[in-house]
């Protein structure tokens, strides 16, 4: 039969979505046609609803299926309702919103079904079904919704990786996403995390397996990595097929959580791809071993998530209990072997006060990551931090509806001085953590932050169109006189060091 994904992405990066790769892999490999609408905006692809039901109708699909984060989910369900009113197709939704919500998910009425968790199997069951007849009120992963009636079915046990086939990248025009991203490629080589951050889906995707299938973590199989042979020919058949690849980002949750595999992985890829790749990891799971051996296999970044500078919001808030100790180590060893570092901040988290936020700026100085990448919490309907959050009473839910990023405003409200901090955080972060390092620049950047700081709300907004203009233009000067210094770099929400502007990439 033929399944048509539809993937929302709109007035977000644009982002490969891994879930419908390997969906429409495992879907084409049991006999079943896939095609994919990207709707995202820089693609050139706008919320055009006549357009969406024009390439559906074109397509002619025995099945739609909607791959959704929640910041989406509100124009998945303006595409739905049309496509529900003009299409005869069943409708079908995934994806970490409907794991996280179904109920509330299917209660719209929009939907025929939702895949909860790993969809490969369940896809494919429910897909057989469909073409062939028979009850698809049964099937392990997914529910369905009938009449009003909702049929709620237990996960089923985690899929071995080396049973899913390479991943789809034809589904997607691959070409225009490696050229609008100057060369960025993003693969995996595993799935999973060990840890529960409260921010996080990853625990309540445990929980819920661990509910339904009874089998303790150990046995679980949640962390699972792909076979090094298979991960190396797909990294090869990218560069047969592809132009212009520059640089792989391997998006593991925390791809250094195994050394063996580690060391094996950077011994053959150091002989097989002579291409640069950035990995993430965690300041509990990297020392001088792995930062070698990173180094040698040529990792050109690697990022850790810090989310915080405060040890308490860290364990009470956000459920990393690391020592600021422990980071700075952690950035030390990728500094020794020449590895880019990248530092994950948030902001405008639930009983964050101002200190706090000075606290994660101050170590950010103290650290001088090669870049930094700033978000802005977002209480993810499921997780702990959503409880913390609405417990807390910080929820403006207007807001928090109508956001689609981590990176515009918060949808917390944490009173007008605080508010308007953050607001001005998510415009200048690097004049503040250049304030706070050594560097010589730091003075020039000390007088600006007093000037930002003593604006007030009405102040404020007629220049923060203008900050990041006033941003480049305070780092051309500096890259002149080659002063060191942090600028907004590639993203609005990134701040790079001058001396990775040197290679002219991102």
């Amino acid at each position: 039969m033929k399944i048509l994904f539809i993937y929302p992405n709109l007035y977000a990066q644009i982002g490969f979505n891994y879930g419908v790769g390997y969906l429409s892999s495992f879907l084409k490999a049991h006999g079943h046609e896939t095609a994919l609408l990207n709707i995202n905006d820089r693609l050139g692809y706008d919320l055009d609803l006549e357009r969406v039901l024009s390439d559906v109708r074109s397509y002619k699909p025995d099945l739609i299926a909607f791959s959704v984060v929640t910041n989406q989910y509100q124009y998945t369900r303006k595409i739905a309702a049309y496509l529900k009113e003009h299409t005869t197709a069943p409708l079908a939704i995934g994806g970490v919103h409907a794991t996280m919500a179904p109920e509330e998910t299917l209660k719209s009425g929009l939907f025929d079904f939702l895949c909860v968790g790993e969809g490969e199997l369940a896809m494919v069951e429910l897909a057989d079904l469909l073409e062939n007849g028979g009850n698809v009120s049964d099937i392990c992963n997914i529910w369905h919704y009938d009449r009003g009636r909702i049929f709620a079915n237990p996960v089923r046990p985690f899929i071995s990786l080396e049973k899913i086939p390479p991943i789809d990248y034809t589904i997607f025009d691959f070409q225009k996403m490696i050229d609008a991203k100057n060369g960025w490629v993003g693969v995996m080589a595993s799935r999973g995390c060990p840890f529960r951050c409260n921010y996080c889906f990853n625990h309540r995707i445990v929980d819920i397996y661990r509910h339904d299938t009874g089998v303790n973590i150990r046995d679980l199989h949640y962390l699972r990595q792909y076979p090094i042979e298979m991960v190396i020919s797909d990294l090869k058949n990218l560069l047969a097929t592809y132009d212009n690849i520059k640089m792989f980002i391997f998006d593991d949750d925390l791809f250094t959580m195994n050394r063996d595999y580690v060391f094996e992985f950077c011994r053959q890829y150091r002989q097989s791809i002579d291409v640069p790749f950035v990995c993430n990891a965690h300041v509990r799971v990297f020392d001088e071993g792995i930062a070698k051996s990173l180094s040698e296999a040529g990792c050109a970044i690697v990022k850790f998530g810090l989310e915080s500078g405060s040890d308490r919001i860290r364990r009470k808030v956000l459920n990393r209990p690391m020592r600021n100790e422990d980071i700075i180590h952690a950035f030390k060893m990728a500094d020794k072997y020449g590895i880019h570092t990248s530092a994950f901040v948030m902001i405008g988290l639930p009983h964050e006060t101002i200190d706090d936020l000075m606290m994660t700026i101050k170590l950010l100085g103290a650290i001088k990551p090669g870049r930094f990448r700033w978000s802005i919490f977002f209480p993810f309907i499921g997780t702990k931090a959503y409880d913390i959050a609405k417990d807390g009473e910080f929820i403006n839910w207007k807001k928090m509806e109508n956001l689609t990023n981590f990176t515009d405003e918060s949808c917390l409200d944490f009173g007008e001085a605080q508010n308007l901090f953050i607001d001005k955080l998510s415009k200048t972060y690097p004049w503040f953590v250049n304030a706070h390092t050594d560097f010589p620049s730091s003075g020039l950047y000390e007088r600006l932050t007093r000037m930002v700081m003593a604006l007030d709300r009405k102040g404020w907004e007629k220049i923060k169109d203008e900050t990041q203009g006033l941003d480049r233009d305070i780092s051309e000067t500096l890259l002149t006189s080659k002063m060191r210094h942090y600028s907004v770099r590639f993203n609005p929400f990134m701040g790079v060091r001058d001396d990775w502007l040197e290679r002219g990439e991102e």
